[in-house]
């Protein structure tokens, strides 16, 4: 006796009826097909859309939803028109499983997303007014991350079954271990942190620490490198950086210069008045110094001493020689042209005759 299409559809499989496969089969057909227009045609034309507008997150959303794979949408369509069935328990909850480790996965890609995309924004802006090292922030960026994959994994376990409160307590244990093992190191690292949000120095300042100076070239992860003067390479841990006093030239705005020099005994008046008013010459011609005060200071024990003090408009140290120089070039020319001799240590002895 052959079967008619009622008796197929009544006819019971497994605890379910032809019915219930065909709702089954029809609602997985129904939402494959549902996702293939949304993907293919209206992500489509969103994307189109977005890419007209001035704003880069709308593309990024667009992105995120484009980047999700086809196993997904089957997966999701599977669990769905599996609710039409009656199923063993285990395969039921193999399939919710799976589900559940796609979702939070690219929950967990869209979340990464946002993230680079406002690290991104923020390197580029720190980039361009030259705030930071780019290596810090994506350094943070790389814990976020680690943090919150760990935060997913805990989510899935959960689900699984597992104790998440007893595997997080144990987490937890262990890592205050592994913490006070490496408190040397995790200590730098914090102060890396602190550096970076409190900004005391920045790529390419001029700093003094102790008496070391030198150019910032790198502030890593647990050091700071600068370049001194003399050429070499001084690296020194973060956290001592952050303990001790940092004279940061770079945050003046400019520069102020004291110096002396002397001039021989056998100096008349008319040219020790004329001195002061060389020096302020000199001065006015150099557009990046300005002249505080010069001043005859001093009887010396072999000169007549002078003091000048000059602001230089910009901080930096380089500048600050190639100005000095240039003074003490111009002081050397105007006083052989004025008949005035610098002094150098003499000493003059009297003797007297005795009869």
């Amino acid at each position: 006796m052959a079967l008619t299409f009622t008796d197929l559809l009544n006819y019971s499989v497994g605890n379910n009826s032809g019915i219930d496969y065909l709702m089954a089969t029809a609602s997985f057909i129904i939402f494959i097909i549902a996702l293939v227009i949304f993907k293919g045609v209206i992500i489509h034309r969103l994307k189109k859309l977005a890419e007209k507008t001035k704003t880069e997150f709308d593309d990024l959303l667009i992105k995120s939803v484009n980047d999700i794979r086809w196993p997904f949408y089957v997966i999701i369509s599977l669990v769905i028109s599996l609710k039409f069935v009656t199923l063993p328990d285990f395969i039921q909850k193999a399939f919710n499983f799976i589900a559940i480790i796609f979702v939070t996965y690219y929950a967990v890609k869209f979340i990464q997303g946002i993230i680079d995309f406002g690290v991104n924004k923020i390197k580029q802006k720190g980039q361009e007014e030259g705030k930071f090292d780019a290596h810090i922030i994506g350094i943070l960026n790389k814990i976020i991350k680690g943090v919150l994959w760990a935060v997913a994994v805990i989510i899935i376990l959960s689900n699984f079954g597992y104790n998440v409160s007893a595997l997080a307590a144990g987490l937890g244990i262990g890592g205050l271990a592994i913490a006070f093992a490496m408190q040397n190191i995790l200590s730098d690292v914090f102060a890396s942190f602190s550096i970076y949000f409190d900004k005391p120095f920045r790529i390419g300042d001029f700093i003094i620490v102790g008496d070391d100076l030198g150019t910032v070239k790198h502030i890593g992860i647990k050091t700071t490198r600068i370049q001194t003067l003399q050429g070499q390479e001084l690296i020194i841990s973060n956290k001592e950086l952050t303990e001790t006093r940092v004279n940061n030239y770079k945050k003046m705005e400019r520069r102020r210069i004291s110096f002396t020099f002397g001039v021989e005994y056998g100096t008349k008046l008319k040219q020790l008045k004329k001195i002061s008013s060389i020096v302020k010459e000199i001065l006015d011609k150099i557009k990046i110094a300005d002249l505080d005060r010069v001043h005859f200071k001093q009887f010396g024990d072999f000169s007549l001493n002078f003091e000048v003090v000059y602001y230089v408009n910009k901080p930096d140290y380089l500048t600050y020689m190639d100005t000095q120089q240039e003074i003490n070039f111009a002081l050397k020319e105007r006083f052989e042209k004025e008949g005035i001799v610098f002094a150098f240590p003499t000493q003059t002895i009297y003797l007297n005759k005795i009869t």
